[in-house]
């Protein structure tokens, strides 16, 4: 297994911060730079293509879960455009044009098909890579996310607003929101081993792009077009989720003829007690989509060699 555990791109791991891949800058024509991790996995493993949530990066999402996966997958992580060392937004913030991004990626890396896994809004990206680029999809993974977040008045409302964040924030000098959320997170972090870490991560992101990316996740939907996934699909369902409440998650899985349901404990922000079952979960998922996706191309191969 070829896999580098580093802390950042050519730095040795800090007693402070998690053990992460090794990451380095990758451009990408005509779109911009993007920071990517990359942890190869067995010689000729499935690909999984890591897809984090909103104001998270990358390792924020997936620091504890890396290690797991890269035992029997070759595994990618990009931060969106705007969040961490994503690439900067030019005009608007689309949640197609990070499925590009990923698509992308690669392509820059020379990778033919993947599987997206997505984690809340990065559930949405992967649907969308999905939709936007079939022919480079072996199998999807979501996790704790749904095919649309409006369904309450509450929902609805908390989405709305924020447009009109996004305008005060590009007016309000960004410090004093970073440190709001910061002062929050800290609240959190009594019992997290890299809490210094995760707040230093955290605050990487942008803040107008974040508010304006949460617009766009609440004007998002693929409710007309979610049934017609044709690849397999898993749903890891975070059941005591306050954001993206268990009946929605389950929604998206009953919405997809192929999609199999693993629910595990935690909220939308998992504790560290939460982390080994939702890892033990994710691992259970990305095998058995990746194997029937293998049997799936069997059976394509044997169909035309007839």
């Amino acid at each position: 297994m070829n896999v580098m555990w580093w802390s950042r791109a050519g730095s040795r791991p800090s007693v402070d911060q998690p053990p992460l891949p090794e990451g380095r800058f990758l451009e990408l024509p005509d779109r911009g730079t993007v920071f990517v991790r990359d942890a190869r996995g067995p010689a000729g493993a499935p690909v999984l293509f890591l897809l984090h949530g909103l104001a998270a990066t990358a390792d924020l999402n997936w620091w504890f879960c890396y290690r797991s996966l890269a035992r029997q997958f070759r595994v990618v992580a990009i931060d969106h455009r705007g969040h961490g060392r994503g690439m900067p937004v030019r005009g608007h913030f689309r949640l197609a044009d990070c499925a590009d991004d990923a698509v992308a990626v690669a392509d820059a890396l020379g990778i033919e098909r993947f599987i997206p896994v997505g984690y809340s809004m990065g559930g949405p990206i992967a649907q969308l890579v999905w939709h936007r680029h079939p022919e480079r999809v072996d199998g999807l993974v979501f996790c704790a996310t749904s095919r649309d977040f409006q369904g309450s008045l509450r929902d609805w409302a908390s989405f709305a607003v924020t447009p009109w964040l996004s305008l005060a924030a590009r007016v309000v000098p960004s410090s004093p929101l970073l440190l709001a959320a910061t002062k929050l997170l800290a609240s959190r972090g009594g019992d997290e081993p890299y809490a210094e870490w995760m707040l230093r991560e955290f605050t990487r992101g942008d803040v107008p792009t974040i508010l304006e990316a949460a617009g766009a996740l609440g004007r998002f939907s693929s409710r007309g077009w979610i049934g017609r996934v044709d690849v397999p699909v898993a749903v890891v369902a975070t059941a005591s989720d306050s954001l993206v409440p268990l009946r929605r998650q389950v929604k998206l899985a009953m919405a997809i003829p192929s999609a199999t349901l693993h629910v595990t404990a935690g909220d939308h922000y998992l504790s560290p007690a939460d982390r080994d079952e939702f890892v033990t979960a994710l691992d259970e998922a990305c095998t058995l989509v990746a194997r029937r996706a293998r049997a799936a191309r069997h059976a394509r191969d044997r169909a035309v060699a007839r």
